[in-house]
Formats: structure tokens, C-alpha cells, sequence
């Protein structure tokens, strides 16, 4: 099998970086050490322009090349851990400028004369291995790589494919080959008893996408819904404790939601699981953390669970979707736990097996077996998929582009999951000519012979892996670290990258957009498959197709890439060396095999779950680089953990959002390395000061987007300080603060997101916008409560208008006129106060915007707030009307108030609109949404209990006979 060429060159990538910085600080070293790190860099340098150029060659590579690149990469690692002791051993010399600092330097000299021996010594070994290994390839025949097909370009792409991606939302694909119709008329069918229906067959055939458009077009007849994905050894209490938060959530009352929902432009309402990620982990860490010793879940949290399930389900009529359940005694211990009576409620489950499928244990029941597709779905997959992916890059079909042979989506076997690889493949090499193709499916099936097996598909999985770039091949092994069936942040994972140094500046291109192109193209290439988009259209979060992910997790450990405990599939460690280290299960059985381990050498450290049962002194904390603990439980119990984060002075990536920390310790400045530090939605309500000390630091993310709780900053920043800021969010400018006066000196500041602000400092804030929009200012968020700041927004004489994003909260009456000129503005968020047709016609000309949104927080009882609402609708006689013309490219509209007067949409209006989210307390009335041609999602959210007027148009609306998905979450 092809090794991933992209993991040594990575590796060596990361190192080259070190020994620059290494040769460059003056440290006191023995002599001839410094000519040995040299020689080590240039011998380094040699072998990664080797390895490109072998990630680059057409063919496979011998047993000859594949054992001399896991030399190259076990030297690598091994120069890597000296250079970490080193950088975190010894520190720079000091510069003598009086005979204090020459005595200092001597004594010094003196007290690490030990260290530096033992460091020179392991540097002169070094030199000889990286120099055998380098003899070794010539000595044994490595051969050269044959000349390469791929472009000159960004790891095989050009830069020209970088451009501008198409801003699009991602919905539930519509299912092909199955008949829809007739499953739902069995959902929706009057039989009282609680029914199952069972869909089922093996891996790859379409289960979940047919699974997702029934409970997306089906919700809306049910008063209770949940969705919830199932892996080979989830306890069934997790399952149901998820189904559990998911519920409750759409029964609280009224009282409770006033104190905890707020309707924020960032919160982007999916169609099938509001407020998803925050509540539903922190209900699957409340049952991890009553696990017992054996990773269960105790009697007593059992029982709980299910009496909250017969409580909020039993009066209700609900539709759960149980997605890939793979054992019956789960699938039984799930469904004894739910609730039976005569409500008409539904279950879909999926399934590999069919022994779990007809294994039911209820008298109303229904079986599906997902087959494979004829020759005309299969065809129209194929065309439908390969659109997507050119249109996913911006290369739509051309004349020039070569038509594939028919052989391509013939051999796929009629399978889904094949044809859909198969696209990306295409899209992603529109040159190949036919007989090219034809050559490649000869490759991978004989003539005759088709995919019809899971194991079949694997050879096309391994060809598309094998032609990936080497930069996209170590890109694509980072996804083994997350768990099966998990959505995965675009913007995590692009950072973590960064942070391991996987990828780098290239051609012109900074790091992250570079990161996003990689992203972008494992997209097209459908490695990775989009599951949410962000209100700007750019993809916001990815899944990895469970089969795929097998593969992958195959290919890291070949690699010794990563090392997962309690996963879904079994890793074996191939070396007593851990790199990274991933725990998807933190009780106490997997934390005891974790530390069995030999962890003196892990970089990297991600944890799902609870740390009560983990000890980071377990860990050579002085060389740890990226620690990812998003949304662990476990800090206050375990105040020894704060404490250690902070002696991991190498560290680049620091993620605590949604953790249970409430304070940072005041040495995080001591992180002198550290790029991201992510305290989202954590209890954390003020930076220590020693922040500013961070010299590297490029993003500082806090706050709560949901709640707009925001993170106080130093009083007090120094000039110079954080000069490599880029994000700056979720944070609050406080009474008296001089921070805001030195802002202005972040000119590499792409976003910030101030999410409460005080009445002082508002001309140092005007001044401080208006020149860091001349510089890579593209997003600016303000919750203003009084208003008073973005009254005096109108009266900047050079406004940011280069903009990508805005968004102004608070009491608005009047918006900016520059708002009008924002020529590149693609997100625009305004307070819902000024909702008004008269604003609408002024905003109708921004001709790149793709979203608009209309929002009021919900938590803030603002009597001024109220009173502006109202008169918003008598102002306009109890209507807004949609004027034709204008709004080019809006594809989202979304208006988030708790009275929403009627709206009206002319003929024209919004022409190319795809989605409408209206979140409300009541509603007046809706009327000419058939005339929005494009409209695909219509998703409705009443928050609270309806009054009789807003049940009345829901129901009229479910009635009515749309070309468009109505989903109503009441």
C-alpha cells in the first residue's frame, strides 16, 4: 500500500522551521555544534525536496523507497525531540552590555555546561544518522522519481484554483433510487401504535442521506424530535441521553426560555438540530462522567434517563432518527427505554444488518432494504456529483472539459457512495483524456467486474488516496483523530494544522489560505463531505463518511500517525513512540491503557470527554504543541491540570471551549509559543494580564456567540504588544480600559468582535476602526446596548469599506449611509429594530451580499427595545413589504424578533433566494413565499408557546403545497 509521502515531508517541514529559529538565536552551544546543526538543516532541506518530488511521480513506489522514507521519518522525529529539549532546556544567551550581564552570562555557561554536553553529544549522532540515511538511498538503489504529471502549482493544484470557492448552502441531498413518497405516506399514516421503520443494507448504499430527507420532510408532523448517530461500542445511555437533551429542549417553558435563549446573527438554525453541539455534549459528558469503572453508565444515571424519556416523550407524538446501528441487544436496550403509547410516534433506524433491522420488538413496523442503483440513477448521481464538485471551486463544465467514459460510474456497481468518490476524482482532474480514465478503470476493476462489496470499495478510496498531493495526503490522515460520525469545525481543524505545521505559506498565499485551500480541495475531491455552512456560505463543519474514515485510520497507522484510545476501530501502536494522541473514551479502563503507554514524546494531545481521569503530568509537558480539550468536563474537579497547561511552554494550540475552566492562571504568559487560544463558552470572564506577553499569539477567541457573554481584556496593554493578533473575538471593552487606545497597532487584524460595550472610550474605538479598515480589517462585530457608539458610526470620515462581514447589535433606529457602499460586504447583520421596507429598498443594492439578518437578543428585556418593536409594525401598517429587484446574490434571509409583523413578498423579490429562517413569538402572517422561485428551505421557529393567531398561518402553511422544505420547530 502507498505510503503517505505528505507525513515524512510534513514532519521535516515542521523541523526546518526549528533549526532556522534554532540557528538564529545566540545559545550558548559546544563547539561544533553549531556546524552540525547546520549540516543536519541542509541534509534535511535535500530529503524534503526528495520527498516532494516523490509525492509528485506518477506510479507506486518499491519496498526500497517506502522503507527509506520511514528512515527519514523516524530521524526526523528523533531530531525533533532534541531540538524541543533543547529550545526548552536552555534559553538564548544573554546579551552582555555591561560586566554585570558579561558575569551573568559566564555563570550561566557554567551551570548548563552539563546539559549542553549531553546536547552536543546527541546533536553529533544525529548528524550521523541523517548522513547514513542519506548514503543509505544511493548505497541501496533508491531510485529517483519519474517525472510528474501534476501541476507546478500548490502541492499539485495551481494557484488559480485557489480563487474565490462559490458561496453556497448546504442542504439534505435528496435521496436517488428510492422511493421517498411511499416511506413517508407510512410516517406520516394514522396508525396510533408507535411504529419502526427499519432501513437497512450494507455500507456505502445510501441509508442515512435516505434516512435525513425523510425525518427533514416528516418533522413537521411531530410535536418531539431527535437525531442521533450510533458507532460499535456506544453505550445505549449516551444514545439516550442525547435523544433526552434534544427533547427537552423543545418543551421547556416559556420562563425557561427567556433566560437562557438568545437570537444572535451567528447562530445559524440548521434544519434538524437546533442548538446542537454545546447542550447535546455536555448531556453526553454528564453520562460519561457517571460512567463506573468499566466505562458504564451506573443504575441509578440509567434510570434517570429513562424516566426523563417517558416523561417528555410519553404525552407527546415524536420521530426519532437512530442513524447505523450496528448490534441488536443496543438496538433493544434503546427502543425498551422509549416510550409506547398510542401517540403515533415513529422511529427510523439504519443499519448494517438486516438481523438488527427485523429485530424491532414492536407491532407496527416497516423494512426497507437499500438496493443498489440502476444504470440511469447511477448515471444521474455521477453528472449530479460531478456538478457539485466543479461548482464547488468555481470550474463550472466548459466546452474543453473532457467527457468521462461511461466505464467510470459503470464500475461503481450502482453503489452511491463509489459513484460520489469517483466524481470528486474527475472533477479534480478535468484534463485526463478518455483513454486515460479507461486506463484507470482497468486499474481498478478487470473488464467486467464491478464494485459490489465494501472491500471492493476500498480500492477506489486507495486510488484516490494514493493520486492525493503530498500536502493533501498528511492532511487527510489528520481526520483519524476524531471520532467517528463527529462534525469537525473547519476552522479547528485549519488552525490545528497550522499549529502542527502541516501547512506553510506558499506562492504568495499566507498559511490560512493556504490551510483553507486544502480544505476546499479535500472537499471537491470528496475525501470529506460539507454537514453545515456558515451565514457566509463558506463551509462551516465536515463529516467523514464511516467507511473512508476506516481507511484513513489504516493509513495512519501505517504512518505511526496518530494513536487513538477507545475508538471506534482498533490502532495498534507501531512504535513505542506516540506522536499524537487521541482518547475518544476517557473513562478509567482507557485512561489506564493510555498511560501504560510511552508518552515522553507526544506533540500532540486531543481528548474527548471528561478529564477527571486524566493526569497531564503523565505527559513531557515541556514539548506538547497542540492540547485540545474542547468540551471535557472535569476542571474544577482537576485544578492540578490548569496548572500544568501552563509548563507546556512549546505549546502553539490551546483549546478549552466548552470546558468547565473559569479562570486561566496568571502564567499563561508564559506560553511564549502559543497561536490559539480558544476559551469559548467557558466560564473565563477576564484575560490575566500577563496575555499580553504572548509574543505569537494569532487568535484569542472568547466569549459565548449564543448568549453574547463576553471576555474582559487588561485594563492595560502596552504598546507592541500582540502585534500578531489576526482574530480578536467575543471580547468586552471595559470602563476605564486604555486597551482599546492601543488597538490600532494590530494592523494585521482580520476580525473583531466586541460583544459588550461601555459607554466610555467610544472616539478611541471610532478612530481605532477607521484605521485598522485601510489595513486586513474584513469582519467587524459590535453589541452596542445603548446605541450611542453606532450613532456616531456616520460620522467616520474614512469608514471601513472593505468589509467582509458586519455586524451592529442594539437598539438601531438608523443604519450608516456608508453601509450602502460596502462593495465586498458578503454577511450583513443588523438589529431588528430596523426592520422597515424603506431600510430594505436602501440595502437592496449590495450586490455581493449573500445573508441578511434581522435579530433581537432575546435575554435582554429592554422596555426601549419593546417599544421600538412595536411601533416597527404600526409604523407600517402591521406589514413588511418585499419590493421587487435588487439583493443579487442573496441566497439567506433571516429575521430573528420576538413579534414579527406580516410579511409580504412581491413577484421579484429576493430573486435568487434559497433559504428563509424566521425565529418569533408570534407571527402576523406570511404571504407570497411561492412567488421566491429559488426558495428550497423554509425553517420556522416559534419560541415559546404560540398564541392562536401564529398557530393558525403554521397551520395553513403545513397545508399548503410548496416547491420548497418546510421545517417548523415549535
Amino acid at each position: 500500500m502507498e505510503l503517505a509521502v505528505g507525513a515524512s515531508e510534513a514532519t521535516i517541514k515542521s523541523l526546518l522551521s526549528k533549526l532556522g529559529s534554532l540557528l538564529a538565536e545566540q545559545y550558548a552551544l559546544a563547539r561544533g555544534v553549531r556546524s552540525d546543526i547546520q549540516f543536519i538543516n541542509d541534509e534535511l532541506a535535500s530529503m524534503q525536496a526528495f520527498l516532494s518530488n516523490l509525492g509528485n511521480s506518477t506510479g507506486n513506489h518499491d519496498d526500497q523507497t517506502k522503507d527509506w522514507m520511514k528512515q527519514v521519518r523516524d530521524v526526523s522525529y528523533d531530531i525533533e525531540d532534541c531540538v524541543d529539549d533543547f529550545t526548552n532546556g536552555l534559553r538564548p544567551d544573554p546579551q552582555p552590555d555591561d560586566w554585570l550581564s558579561k558575569a551573568r552570562g559566564f555563570l550561566y555557561e557554567i551551570w548548563t555546561l552539563r546539559s549542553r554536553s549531553s546536547i552536543a553529544a546527541q546533536i553529533a549522532d544525529l548528524k550521523q544518522r541523517a548522513q547514513h540515511v542519506g548514503d543509505r538511498r544511493v548505497r541501496y538503489g533508491v531510485r529517483d522519481p519519474n517525472p510528474g504529471t501534476g501541476k507546478n502549482g500548490l502541492g499539485g493544484y495551481t494557484i488559480a484554483e485557489h480563487q474565490e470557492i462559490t458561496r453556497r448552502l448546504i442542504g439534505i441531498k435528496e435521496p436517488v433510487g428510492v422511493d421517498i413518497a411511499k416511506l413517508e405516506e407510512w410516517i406520516r399514516s394514522e396508525e396510533l401504535k408507535l411504529g419502526v421503520l427499519s432501513i437497512y443494507g450494507f455500507g456505502g448504499v445510501g441509508k442515512t442521506t435516505a434516512a435525513m430527507a425523510l425525518y427533514r420532510s416528516c418533522g413537521v408532523h411531530f410535536e418531539c424530535r431527535a437525531m442521533v448517530t450510533v458507532s460499535h461500542h456506544t453505550d445505549p445511555d449516551v444514545v439516550l441521553c442525547d435523544i433526552l437533551r434534544q427533547v427537552k429542549m423543545q418543551v421547556k417553558d416559556q420562563q425557561d426560555q427567556n433566560s437562557t435563549v438568545s437570537i444572535s446573527e451567528e447562530k445559524n438554525r440548521a434544519a434538524v438540530a437546533p442548538l446542537q453541539m454545546l447542550s447535546r455534549l455536555s448531556q453526553i459528558l454528564m453520562c460519561w462522567a457517571n460512567q463506573d469503572k468499566d466505562g458504564k453508565a451506573s443504575d441509578k444515571e440509567h434510570k434517570a434517563i429513562t424516566e426523563g424519556l417517558q416523561k417528555h416523550l410519553g404525552d407527546n407524538r415524536y420521530l426519532l432518527l437512530i442513524d447505523d446501528v450496528w448490534s441488536s441487544s443496543m438496538w433493544q436496550t434503546i427502543l425498551n427505554c422509549l416510550p409506547r403509547k398510542e401517540q403515533g410516534s415513529r422511529i427510523i433506524v439504519t443499519t448494517r444488518f438486516e438481523a438488527v433491522a427485523k429485530n424491532s420488538l414492536v407491532d407496527h413496523d416497516y423494512f426497507h432494504q437499500m438496493g443498489t442503483l440502476g444504470d440511469d440513477g447511477a448515471k444521474d448521481l455521477f453528472n449530479r456529483s460531478l456538478s457539485e464538485c466543479r461548482d464547488t471551486q468555481s470550474t463550472k463544465a466548459s466546452q474543453n472539459d473532457q467527457v468521462p467514459p461511461e466505464r467510470i460510474w459503470k464500475m461503481c456497481g450502482g453503489l452511491p457512495l463509489p459513484i460520489v468518490t469517483m466524481a470528486g476524482l474527475v472533477a479534480s482532474n478535468k484534463d485526463k483524456k478518455p483513454e486515460e480514465w479507461n486506463d484507470v478503470c482497468k486499474t481498478l476493476f478487470p473488464e467486467q467486474q464491478v464494485c459490489q462489496k465494501p472491500e471492493e470499495f476500498m480500492r477506489i478510496i486507495n486510488y484516490c488516496y494514493g493520486v492525493l498531493p503530498s500536502d493533501l495526503k498528511i492532511c487527510c490522515l489528520y481526520f483519524s483523530i476524531f471520532p467517528k460520525g463527529r462534525k469537525i469545525s473547519k476552522k479547528r481543524l485549519m488552525r490545528r494544522w497550522i499549529s502542527e505545521g502541516l501547512v506553510s505559506e506558499k506562492q504568495g498565499l499566507s498559511v490560512e489560505d493556504v490551510a483553507e485551500t486544502c480544505f476546499n480541495q479535500l472537499i471537491k475531491r470528496q475525501i470529506i463531505r460539507p454537514v453545515e455552512n456558515s451565514t457566509d456560505g463558506k463551509v462551516k463543519s465536515c463529516q467523514v463518511h464511516d467507511m473512508v474514515l476506516e481507511y484513513i485510520i489504516s493509513k495512519a497507522a501505517e504512518e505511526n500517525f496518530v494513536t487513538v484510545v477507545g475508538g471506534q476501530w482498533s490502532v495498534p501502536t507501531r512504535s513505542n513512540k506516540v506522536r499524537r494522541m487521541s482518547l475518544h473514551s476517557s473513562d478509567s479502563k482507557h485512561a489506564r491503557k493510555a498511560y501504560a503507554m510511552n508518552l515522553s514524546h507526544v506533540r500532540s494531545l486531543t481528548v474527548f470527554g471528561s478529564l477527571e481521569q486524566q493526569r497531564f503530568k503523565s505527559f513531557k509537558t515541556g514539548i506538547v504543541q497542540v492540547l485540545d480539550l474542547e468540551s471535557c468536563s472535569g476542571f474544577k474537579a482537576n485544578h492540578a491540570s490548569v496548572s500544568d497547561i501552563c509548563k507546556m511552554t512549546l505549546l502553539k494550540y490551546l483549546s478549552l471551549r466548552g470546558t468547565d475552566i473559569s479562570v486561566l492562571p496568571p502564567n499563561i504568559g508564559d506560553l511564549k509559543y502559543l497561536e490559539t487560544l480558544d476559551i469559548r463558552q467557558t466560564e473565563v470572564e477576564e484575560l490575566p494580564k500577563t496575555v499580553v506577553l504572548l509574543e505569537r499569539i494569532s487568535n484569542i477567541l472568547g466569549g459565548d456567540k449564543r448568549t453574547r457573554k463576553a471576555l474582559k481584556l487588561p485594563k492595560e496593554i502596552k504598546k507592541g504588544a500582540m502585534k500578531t493578533l489576526r482574530v480578536l473575538s467575543g471580547i468586552e471593552i471595559t470602563e476605564g480600559s486604555t486597551a482599546v487606545s492601543n488597538l490600532h497597532e494590530l494592523t494585521g487584524l482580520k476580525k473583531l468582535a466586541i460583544y459588550k460595550l461601555h459607554k466610555s472610550g467610544h472616539d478611541e474605538l471610532l478612530s481605532t476602526i477607521q484605521y485598522l479598515g485601510g489595513y486586513s480589517l474584513k469582519t467587524l462585530v459590535i453589541d452596542d446596548e445603548s446605541s450611542e457608539f453606532h450613532d456616531k458610526l456616520d460620522e467616520m470620515s474614512t469608514p471601513p469599506l472593505y468589509l467582509n462581514a458586519l455586524e451592529l447589535s442594539g437598539k438601531l433606529c438608523n443604519f450608516p449611509e456608508w453601509i450602502t457602499k460596502l462593495g465586498d460586504i458578503v454577511k450583513l447583520t443588523l438589529s431588528a429594530t430596523l426592520l422597515g421596507a424603506e431600510n430594505l429598498v436602501r440595502l437592496r443594492g449590495l450586490k455581493t451580499l449573500f445573508s441578511l439578518t434581522f435579530s433581537v437578543c432575546a435575554t435582554k428585556h429592554d422596555p426601549d427595545i419593546a417599544a421600538i418593536l412595536h411601533k416597527n409594525k404600526s409604523d407600517y401598517g402591521g406589514e413588511i413589504f418585499f419590493p421587487p429587484g435588487g439583493f443579487a446574490n442573496l441566497k439567506l434571509f433571516r429575521i430573528f424578533t420576538p413579534i414579527l409583523p406580516s410579511l409580504n413578498f412581491s413577484g421579484g423579490a429576493m430573486p435568487g433566494l434559497e433559504r428563509l429562517e424566521l425565529c418569533f413569538k408570534r407571527l402576523e402572517g406570511l404571504h407570497g413565499v411561492d412567488k421566491l422561485k429559488l426558495l428550497h428551505d423554509l425553517i420556522l421557529t416559534v419560541d415559546g408557546k404560540a398564541d392562536n393567531t401564529t398557530k393558525s398561518i403554521l397551520n395553513d402553511l403545513k397545508a399548503a403545497k410548496g416547491n420548497y422544505t418546510l421545517s417548523i420547530k415549535e
